[in-house]
């Protein structure tokens, strides 16, 4: 990899921000299996990250180490300096698969969160209606979910997230569940709003495509037990055009980099299939 290609740099931020998630020496078994052996990275404040690597690799399970739902087996993990214990109202979680509550309208999915905190409901209502702007669900605040489409669905969810101001958005394959064209689309439309939320974004995903039209840098991880293998920083700026030549050779770069650790773990794969047969 072409050294300016690894160069860690944000054109997001106009000077070097602080650290805002440090991994030192990740570990994490599952019984006796090593899902991780070494993941340490830092995620500075207001920066996106991408993180790929190949299926079963971990990437998931590290987003849910960063939002507390699942504890390390080894090494440090903090956000702001201080160690992750749990889950907290300073990162917000959207998952792949759409989390809404059949029963409740667009606006009240939206502010549920604000509303179990105890933010009065005008407040709540003016801080959900910014984000169902932004998002594009002007109109359908009082729609219930069973009425939306995937793509709208996944906007509700990540209106609800922004709407409860947290300084950490963890994407878990936001987009994973959306047809092709909806996604496609999703991804053009979602590049202003991840702008103008300017919070740390942290985003699991298999699309190398995807990781380099969004973020700031791309982490890849190896196969399982897992580590960082490439650090990656895209150096154009946002809104980002996928046609872009530029942006196709941050592309190739990082599939190669991917292809070339899924063929190891398949030869090691298949190295093991004939060593117990």
């Amino acid at each position: 990899m072409s050294a300016d290609l690894a160069q860690i740099y944000s054109l997001r931020a106009t000077a070097p921000t602080k650290p805002k998630i440090v991994a030192k020496g990740i570990q994490k078994y599952f019984g006796n299996v090593l899902a991780m052996k070494d993941i340490s990275c830092t995620i500075h404040e207001r920066e996106f990250v991408a993180i790929i690597g190949p299926s079963g690799c971990g990437k998931s399970t590290f987003l849910y180490l960063i939002a507390g739902f699942e504890k390390p087996s080894g090494g440090d993990l903090s956000i702001n300096g201080q160690p992750v214990g749990g889950p907290g109202p300073d990162r917000g979680v959207v998952f792949q698969e759409f989390v809404l509550f059949p029963w409740l309208t667009v606006l009240r999915n939206i502010t549920l969160g604000l509303d179990i905190k105890g933010v009065s409901r005008a407040e709540a209502e003016e801080r959900a209606r910014k984000w169902i702007r932004l998002t594009g669900l002007s109109g359908f605040e009082d729609a219930y979910p069973s009425t939306l489409s995937g793509g709208m669905k996944q906007r509700v969810a990540i209106a609800r997230a922004l709407t409860y101001d947290p300084e950490v958005l963890l994407l878990d394959e936001p987009f994973g569940a959306l047809d092709v064209q909806t996604k496609n689309y999703m991804i053009r439309d979602m590049q202003d709003l991840w702008l103008e939320a300017n919070r740390t974004i942290v985003m699991i995903t298999h699309s190398v495509s995807e990781a380099v039209l969004m973020a700031d840098r791309v982490l890849v991880l190896s196969s399982r037990p897992s580590e960082v293998i490439a650090d990656v920083s895209i150096k154009l700026p946002h809104p980002r055009e996928q046609r872009d030549p530029a942006l196709r050779r941050y592309e190739d770069e990082i599939t190669a980099i991917l292809s070339a650790e899924v063929d190891k773990a398949m030869s090691l794969e298949r190295q093991s299939i004939v060593q117990r047969s």
